[in-house]
């Protein structure tokens, strides 16, 4: 059965966060999709998970470098999946709405900025429109050292 995450960012930036839930999803063996709202957004974070670390890098790719397939970790705007991803990450608001039925992911993780209320505003939302469908939802929050604890 998939699992549905709120990840709610507190004191960390989404840039730092990402790549070390990127990391252990990978270590699990699991592939990976990473949605966001714009292609601005996106390129954002191509150059985050490139340089993140000095002394690591997570290899990833989008629909125009080609061979998506064989990507570990795929950008996306949009709600496909043809890396085979078990785990598939929203961020920045980017609208689950039409994309969990289309693929069988292991976990769905929505990050969102708690400072953002733009972004708290649309995770309440998703997160009523989900219990609304019958998903098990998981709220994760973030602590002063940027560990999560789960609230609920």
């Amino acid at each position: 059965m998939m699992e549905i995450w709120f990840y709610h960012l507190q004191d960390q930036r989404l840039e730092r966060a990402l790549p070390a839930l990127i990391e252990q999803s990978l270590a699990r063996g699991w592939r990976v999709v990473v949605q966001a709202a714009s292609e601005e957004r996106l390129d954002a974070l191509d150059e985050a998970l490139w340089t993140y670390s000095d002394a690591s890098f997570l290899a990833h790719g989008r629909a125009r470098d080609g061979d998506a397939e064989m990507q570990p970790v795929y950008l996306t705007t949009d709600g496909d999946n043809p890396n085979g991803a078990k785990l598939r990450l929203f961020v920045d608001c980017a609208d689950v709405d039409g994309t969990l039925g289309a693929a069988a992911y292991e976990r769905v993780i929505l990050l969102f900025d708690g400072n953002d209320a733009d972004q708290l505003d649309a995770a309440r939302l998703q997160w009523k429109r989900l219990k609304e469908a019958g998903y098990g939802l998981t709220y994760w929050q973030q602590n002063a050292r940027g560990q999560w604890e789960k609230k609920a």
